[in-house]
């Protein structure tokens, strides 16, 4: 056996200094990589080897990635090319978009942990509807009371939890508490940053959609992303322009839901969350979800058809399939992924939550999630630390301001109107899960030291979701709450 250090990341401004000193240098793309694990099938040399010749023979190997990619259709080849990317001055509404793409690793200035300035995009929209004035006003005044709130919070915070007060190791832990409770007063339009970790198969695919989508600021984006990467792997990347396909789905989709009629697409008040409480509502489970479970236990640690083991799982009494999914679980710690195999039962959820909330939802990637636009009608989230220090009619008078501004953007240029609402402001979300994602949400966000919001969302769903599947999530929970459910699940006897 040989295992090879074929590469590593170097931060750009690394390299450039070396091309300077070495400008005999043309080798220094990830193109050679992607070629020489190309002809890793069709050729008996070794893939060292195969890199030697990549690294010697630059656009021999860029005409080969270009005949393996575009060609042959073999894009797998494009994941083995990977760009580090500083994404810089960003909105928190075009993150969103960002982020989309699950293949890729993202790392967020977090309005949790840093105290904000005045920092925030004024969309090209805005400029060109003449409300630039009234959108800047508006925003600073959403600034100027998170600045506020979170003088007023911070002793709030401290004072309810003298005992991590006492000692100065906390001091930011807990300014960071007030600080993601100010934050639901800021806009979308508040500037943000992000590292990317993405490889040239989806830089390609987030190109084409960033420059499809129908903000300035995404197009932008596309350009710009083009721009700092394009000569980097040109022979990876060749699709980057908006199709038809990207442009017009979403678009004529909405216009053929209008042409339905007005009385199949009006809004209904009980479909809304209304001021006050999120609503999380579990649309489907996989039927007999602890039965299947138990089919492909059965199956993988045997040599039994499917069929067989299915029957096999249906016959079996409520303390047989427990035991058999005890054992699966029984070795686990809270940081073990559970078994594949709770992958074949899902929950689908449709969720009420904020854009704060949604923040933090949208980084499970592995799900599947998909959104409708910002809806003021389904009301705020106001964090309880704001009531509690008596300055929730001072945040619900920002909240409405901002919704005049809204709805006056809205009626000149309607994509852009979501940049002027609040971090509270509310979104419905559809969310496809598997049992062993929605372990690892409970993990992370059913935890004590999650942030409240989206702690509340996932212990909403956990306890929808043991309800239909109490087997299958025998031990979904935070992770602090792991070592106790654990002994109390194992102390059982076998009964």
């Amino acid at each position: 056996m040989k295992i090879i250090l074929a590469g590593y990341n170097l931060d750009y401004e690394t390299i450039r200094e070396f091309q300077k000193q070495h400008p005999e240098a043309k080798n220094l793309t990830p193109e050679t990589i992607s070629a020489a694990y190309a002809r890793i099938s069709r050729s008996p040399k070794s893939v060292d080897e195969l890199r030697a010749i990549a690294r010697q023979e630059v656009e021999k190997a860029r005409q080969s990635n270009r005949n393996i990619v575009f060609e042959m259709g073999h894009s797998s080849i494009a994941e083995h090319a990977v760009f580090n990317i500083d994404v810089i001055g960003v909105s928190r509404l075009l993150v969103e978009e960002i982020e989309k793409f699950r293949l890729c690793s993202y790392t967020e200035k977090s309005q949790r942990y840093v105290l904000l300035t005045d920092d925030f995009v004024i969309p090209d929209e805005i400029r060109q509807a003449g409300l630039q004035e009234v959108f800047t006003d508006t925003i600073r005044e959403q600034n100027r009371f998170y600045h506020a709130l979170y003088e007023k919070l911070k002793p709030h915070v401290f004072e309810k939890h003298r005992a991590l007060a006492a000692d100065p190791e906390n001091r930011s832990m807990l300014e960071g508490w007030a600080k993601e409770d100010a934050r639901y007063t800021l806009a979308l339009a508040t500037e943000t940053q992000l590292g990317m970790t993405i490889n040239a198969r989806n830089l390609e695919l987030m190109l084409r959609r960033l420059a499809a989508h129908p903000l300035t600021e995404a197009q932008e984006c596309s350009r710009k992303l083009y721009d700092a990467t394009k000569d980097i792997s040109p022979s990876l990347i060749r699709y980057t322009e908006a199709t038809d396909y990207d442009r017009l789905t979403r678009k004529n989709l909405k216009e053929e839901m209008l042409s339905l009629g007005k009385e199949r697409t009006r809004k209904r008040k009980s479909a809304t969350a209304g001021p006050g409480g999120k609503k999380i509502a579990l649309l489907y489970a996989t039927p007999d979800a602890d039965n299947r479970i138990a089919a492909f236990l059965i199956h993988s640690s045997s040599m039994l058809p499917m069929s067989r083991c299915l029957r096999i799982a249906n016959s079996m009494t409520g303390r047989e399939k427990k035991r058999l999914i005890r054992t699966a679980l029984q070795h686990m710690k809270s940081y073990d992924p559970v078994l594949r195999e709770f992958e074949y039962v899902d929950l689908y959820f449709e969720l009420i939550i904020s854009a704060s909330c949604f923040a933090q939802m949208k980084r499970h990637r592995m799900a599947t999630i998909t959104g409708q636009d910002y809806d003021p009608d389904l009301g705020v989230t106001v964090p309880p630390a704001v009531s509690a220090i008596g300055m929730e009619k001072s945040f619900m008078d920002i909240v409405t301001r901002t919704e005049a501004v809204y709805h006056q953007i809205r009626k000149i240029s309607p994509q852009a109107a979501s940049y002027i609402l609040t971090n509270a402001h509310r979104r419905r979300v559809a969310m496809k899960i598997n049992a062993r994602e929605l372990y690892h949400i409970a993990r992370l966000r059913a935890d004590r030291h999650a942030q409240w919001d989206i702690r509340e969302t996932a212990e909403q769903m956990l306890r929808m979701g043991k309800a239909a599947m109490p087997l299958t999530l025998m031990l979904a929970t935070g992770k602090d709450g792991f070592p106790s459910l654990y002994d109390q699940t194992f102390a059982q006897t076998r009964d």
